[in-house]
């Protein structure tokens, strides 16, 4: 076992439109978490985004994903330290409850001497989180593809046209997972559904070979205008942006507005909102060992350079 491990996760905005629960973008935006084998106890310590908010016990999301991939592995732990460097906005649409989950199972992973076996850390990040798509791009990095055959979580990884620039406004207030997803209608038009299906095709030719498709591919009927009640201040932008011929979909269950910027597409300082330019994250989690002797080993799970 590993006496000590660093694991670096990206933040991620899953759906971009049409692709609801399938299609996911890892984003240059990165949460670290550095967690070591102590001989008792529980030491929990968080800086940055969520301090003084989450919990520092074992309900922190973090500890939880490494007890979850303990249990599968057969692996008794006494005691962990762990210090969270937190950078990705809570609630706000950018994943930063799949980079605690794909931190913890990485982590604990590394700790435990498992072999680097990137399918079993996607089912078991995918089965804590409920979904996959948001733990598919922050495992693999770049954009990807998700669905589940069978029960069994499956995920490929694209690499994004290099003129897509990504722009993520991010508002001040949050908002949860639960309460966008308690907003979507159980059923929805068949007309609506082949649209989102068309259009979720073309996006996937949008961002890695076509860009200058990406407005008409970003279209949306499933999910975006059901939870707009919620936050009316995101799908204003959305539409502002969308009405400049900017891409413009709100970032998972928002209330971000992820712009996909090409050319010379500038998205201005929106007051009240932080305006952020992030690349491209191509790499996805990475983990770097100590044995706690002078060895180290760092492991990027996706495929990209």
């Amino acid at each position: 076992m590993s006496r000590s491990v660093r694991v670096s996760v990206p933040a991620t905005s899953a759906n971009l439109g049409p692709g609801f629960d399938a299609l996911g973008l890892a984003l240059g935006w990165y949460d670290v978490v550095e967690a070591e084998l102590a001989e008792n106890g529980l030491d929990v310590r968080v800086t940055g985004a969520g301090a003084g908010e989450v919990p520092l016990d074992g309900d922190h999301l973090v500890v939880r994903a490494m007890r979850g991939t303990f249990a599968s592995l057969g692996v008794e732990v006494a005691g962990l330290r762990l210090a969270c460097t937190n950078s990705i906005p809570h609630g706000r649409g950018l994943g930063s409850s799949a980079a605690a989950i794909v931190a913890g199972v990485l982590a604990a992973r590394a700790l435990a001497g498992a072999v680097d076996d990137v399918d079993a850390a996607l089912a078991l990040a995918a089965k804590i989180e409920g979904h996959p798509d948001n733990v598919a791009p922050c495992l693999l990095g770049g954009l990807t593809i998700a669905w589940s055959p069978s029960g069994r979580v499956r995920a490929v990884a694209l690499d994004v046209h290099p003129d897509v620039r990504p722009v993520v406004c991010v508002p001040a207030e949050s908002l949860s997972t639960e309460t966008a997803r308690g907003l979507l209608p159980a059923s929805v038009p068949h007309a609506a559904a082949a649209r989102n299906a068309g259009r979720a095709a073309l996006l996937v030719e949008a961002l890695t070979r076509r860009p200058d498709l990406l407005l008409d591919a970003t279209e949306d009927e499933l999910h975006q205008p059901y939870r707009a009640p919620a936050m009316p201040d995101t799908l204003t932008l959305m539409k502002d942006l969308r009405e400049r011929g900017i891409a413009a979909v709100v970032s998972g269950a928002g209330p971000s507005v992820l712009a996909l910027t090409i050319g010379d597409q500038y998205v201005a300082k929106v007051p009240g909102w932080e305006v952020r330019a992030l690349p491209v994250d191509r790499r996805g989690a990475g983990t770097t060992r100590s044995d706690g002797a002078d060895g180290h080993d760092t492991v990027a799970y996706g495929n990209q350079g």
